[in-house]
């Protein structure tokens, strides 16, 4: 069942959406050749623990994990895309390096998640992570009251075929507010005009992620880590978005 929600539940939402883009900030400072994965994710739980938040992830326990996670932010490298248990590994030049992060702030979720080049930048990665964010820029345009989900999810689309990269529709975007994972499902690809349709006081997850040469994904041994099926490099952007009735309102920004 979707739920919608008031201008004041969307503003307390906007609360917790701004220290999630703070932190994914900080970890894109941080994220450098040489720093563990292990050493972020202290970080995170640090920040946490100071503003008195509580983390989405940690003890999730969803049918497609090998729960419980127990761990703060996911960290996916290079091939790895989705749900990237943080693991001892020290970040390589050339590195490509998707950081996700949703907590709770009394009571309220936001989500958000960035990819970043760790020193060197290859053409080809920073390409990829140029068509997710530029995918998700197409989709929060398209999240207009009155339009419908497959608006959203055929201009995602619509960019990964400009850019020639396929696209996987097991995963995907999704509502949140009380907790992280609500309805509706954002499908990263899909049928102008068809779905569900958008009204003020909708919050959506909207998150594109494509991998080079492949739509198909296997899970880590670890349990939860989500990888291209043919090794290929991956990125990810995402943001969590309020319809209103002046058009879409992206929460999860640094004010």
């Amino acid at each position: 069942m979707v739920e919608l929600k008031t201008a004041a539940e969307i503003a307390r939402m906007r609360v917790t959406g701004r220290f999630v883009a703070e932190v994914l900030a900080e970890l894109r400072e941080r994220a450098a050749v040489g720093v563990n994965l292990l050493e972020l994710e202290a970080h995170v739980r640090e920040r946490i623990r100071q503003r008195g938040a509580v983390s989405c992830y940690w003890d999730y326990a969803p049918s497609f994990g090998r729960g419980p996670f127990r761990n703060t932010v996911c960290l996916s490298v290079n091939d790895a895309v989705l749900h990237g248990l943080p693991f001892d590994y020290d970040l390589r030049d050339g590195d490509v390096l998707t950081m996700d992060l949703a907590v709770s702030i009394d009571g309220w979720v936001a989500d958000a998640a960035t990819t970043v080049t760790v020193g060197t930048p290859a053409p080809e990665d920073t390409r990829l992570i140029r068509a997710t964010e530029l995918a998700l820029d197409a989709a929060i345009a398209a999240a207009q009251p009155g339009n419908r989900l497959g608006d959203v999810s055929a201009a995602i689309a619509a960019v990964a075929a400009a850019h020639g990269y396929p696209v996987n529709t097991e995963f995907g975007g999704h509502g949140l507010g009380r907790t992280m994972h609500e309805d509706p499902h954002v499908a990263n690809d899909g049928r102008p005009g068809r779905g569900y349709r958008l009204r003020p006081g909708l919050t959506i997850a909207i998150e594109p992620w494509f991998a080079r040469t492949t739509d198909r994904v296997y899970t880590d041994p670890d349990g939860w880590t989500i990888r291209s099926a043919d090794g290929s490099r991956t990125a990810h952007s995402e943001h969590t978005v309020a319809i209103t009735a002046d058009g879409p309102q992206v929460l999860t920004l640094v004010a």
